[in-house]
């Protein structure tokens, strides 16, 4: 699948300072004809999930660079941003501070956020506390509320074979843990076999004491930092317009994507068929004309 700079577009690498090291990111901008006297649409920023795993999953949507610049970073810790050093960079806190560090370096006033799993509760977080910056949210597959996310995992576990449920609840000494952690990926996480590059990339950057800090120490048992959080309140507040993106077959569910944005008159969503959690890179085109579509209109 390809992804990156083409000879349209002009690509920034660099870091950016934060008190727990420096960010990187990858600023890749259409390159426009100087005549050109139009404003400049608003730029996109890419908040990825993990927590832990770095942006490489997400670089298909540098694609979007054909019409306004996208920033995509790794946050602390995991791929080629600096390691944190000590857990207190691993808070909602601390990545909203990084990423208002990382947009006024950037000179960014205004920008869209868009935001995927882990990514959506940060974007949810940084608009709450920043709430004239964000020109609209896309909330893809978010985490909003860790409670709601555990309790569809329940459901989606009970739909397993048996002997995988039995494995679950042992946890990952059991010996069909990892072929019941598995098939659930398969159905919910990526359907796509083997997993696409961009994720194998994520795979080998990955920070497991980041996600362990925040999340816990598999997907499903929840003992770390966010386990009580819930944003759904900041969603009821919204006053940008915001696109809540998922598959069908997401881990982040359907019913309870559309119950969520069904609390705030400003929201649309969009459940791709037969999509996952990684259905950005499951059906590209269509994801990507759905998100072109509402960055054009907003």
């Amino acid at each position: 699948m390809p992804h990156g700079p083409t000879a349209s577009t002009t690509v920034e690498n660099g870091l950016a300072p934060t008190p727990h090291g420096g960010l990187w990111y990858q600023l890749t901008s259409p390159a426009q004809p100087t005549a050109d006297t139009r404003p400049a649409p608003l730029p996109i920023v890419l908040l990825h999930g993990g927590p832990g795993s770095p942006s490489d999953y997400l670089a298909p949507l540098d694609a979007l660079s054909a019409d306004r610049p996208v920033l995509r970073y790794d946050q602390i810790g995991c791929g080629r941003s600096d390691a944190a050093g000590d857990n207190t960079a691993w808070t909602v806190d601390a990545h909203v501070d990084h990423l208002d560090r990382l947009t006024r370096h950037l000179g960014f006033d205004r920008f869209h956020l868009y935001g995927h799993s882990w990514g959506g509760m940060l974007a949810l977080a940084f608009h709450e506390a920043h709430p004239h910056r964000a020109a609209s949210l896309t909330l893809a597959s978010p985490l909003v509320d860790t409670k709601r996310w555990v309790a569809d995992a329940a459901i989606l576990i009970a739909k397993l074979p048996t002997a995988h449920q039995a494995a679950i609840a042992a946890g990952p000494e059991h010996a069909g843990y990892a072929a019941a952690e598995a098939e659930f990926y398969r159905r919910h996480f990526c359907n796509i076999e083997p997993w696409p590059t961009p994720i194998q990339e994520s795979d080998a950057g990955q920070n497991a004491l980041a996600y362990n800090t925040m999340w816990g120490p598999n997907e499903f048992t929840q003992t770390g930092n966010l386990r009580d959080e819930d944003r759904s309140g900041v969603v009821r507040d919204l006053t940008v317009p915001n696109l809540w993106l998922t598959g069908a077959d997401d881990e982040a569910r359907p019913e309870t994507i559309r119950a969520f944005a069904a609390l705030n008159s400003n929201s649309s969503v969009h459940v791709f068929p037969g999509g996952t959690h990684s259905v950005h890179l499951e059906q590209p085109g269509p994801y990507l004309a759905e998100l072109r579509a509402f960055l054009r209109n907003n």
